[in-house]
């Protein structure tokens, strides 16, 4: 067996974090796992890990003494909603501080589609920010791993696909964007973090490539009855002043708006040259969506109406 690496792992208890965390103590080696603390903390430890009671993100912590004694580590911050672009740099910072008084010199990220475009990009725009912050740790060869839209987000067009047997968005039908499952992306990491290949820079785009239409299309298949995709334009005034009396705020409206204009128009894209991921559209969709499908089915939500349910209801034309 290969030599046992010692590896700080930040974000260990989160979806992708902890399948990380068991792969590398099941490969045979040492992983220090920062958390909040709590079950899955200590469900982590039952099984070897070594617990770090912090958070970069809320910069809670000895943060200073984390990555020491580290091999490598893993990086990603939890996004904060109330705060998307203040909150990377922030965190980008914190783990600069951190890293560049460490021993690490081989550190993995999670970052996302469109993180290496300047300029007005929505939701991509604060993970240009942590790209560029995290670059100027000259001493740490690193790979960013930009991941497209995780295949769980789709969860949340579940409601409106069980009441209204439609999922509405405002990204362009026939526009191809990159979907990747998070346990994929987990799974890579482990073999970036395992096989450095001693390059300073590398950038890896995770994520296949499907339009709304086509994933209305495997859904339809699945489920066994329509399932349509409506386009929602967002310059309809009806469509912003719902949004903004029910759902949200102003500053997240124009940041969506941004997001979706900056997938419409090209500017943020996967190029071809990607390494393939296990998990297709249609094993995830029989895998992991129809279960939480068809328990919506029998288990109504007492939520609220979301806007993914409001925009896909019958009487909200599309003209």
């Amino acid at each position: 067996m290969e030599k046992a690496m010692r590896i700080a792992v930040v974000g260990a208890t989160g979806r992708i974090g902890a399948k990380l965390t068991r792969s590398l103590l099941d490969a045979g080696h040492q992983v220090r796992a920062l958390s909040r603390g709590g079950p899955a903390l200590d469900a982590l430890v039952e099984i070897g890990a070594e617990p770090f009671i912090g958070s970069f993100d809320a910069g809670t912590g000895n943060l200073d003494h984390f990555f020491q004694d580290a091999d490598a580590a893993f990086l990603m911050v939890k996004t904060d909603w109330n705060n998307i672009h203040g909150h990377y740099s922030e965190v980008a910072l914190r783990f600069f501080d951190a890293l560049r008084h460490s021993p690490v010199k081989h550190a993995v990220s999670l970052t996302a589609m469109g993180s290496e475009v300047r300029g007005s990009t929505g939701h991509f725009q604060p993970f240009y920010q942590l790209d560029q912050i995290l670059n100027r740790l000259s001493d740490i060869d690193l790979v960013h791993l930009q991941a497209g839209w995780f295949m769980e987000n789709l969860f949340g067009f579940i409601d409106a696909v069980v009441e209204h047997g439609r999922i509405a968005w405002s990204l362009g039908p026939d526009v191809e964007t990159p979907w990747v499952a998070t346990d994929d992306i987990a799974d890579f990491a482990v073999g970036q973090l395992l096989n450095p290949t001693g390059q300073h820079r590398i950038v890896h785009e995770l994520g296949a490539d499907y339009s709304m239409s086509k994933i209305a299309d495997i859904m339809t298949q699945e489920i066994g009855h329509p399932v349509d995709y409506r386009f929602i334009d967002r310059n309809r005034p009806e469509v912003e002043q719902g949004f903004l009396q029910r759902f949200g705020s102003l500053e997240r409206w124009l940041d969506d708006t941004q997001t979706l204009e900056a997938l419409n128009d090209g500017r943020v894209r996967f190029h071809d040259d990607r390494p393939a991921m296990p998990t297709t559209m249609k094993a995830f969709m029989r895998t992991s969506f129809m279960p939480r499908y068809s328990k919506a089915t029998t288990q109504r939500s007492n939520r609220p109406e979301q806007f993914f349910e409001w925009t896909a209801r019958d009487d909200l034309t599309t003209t």
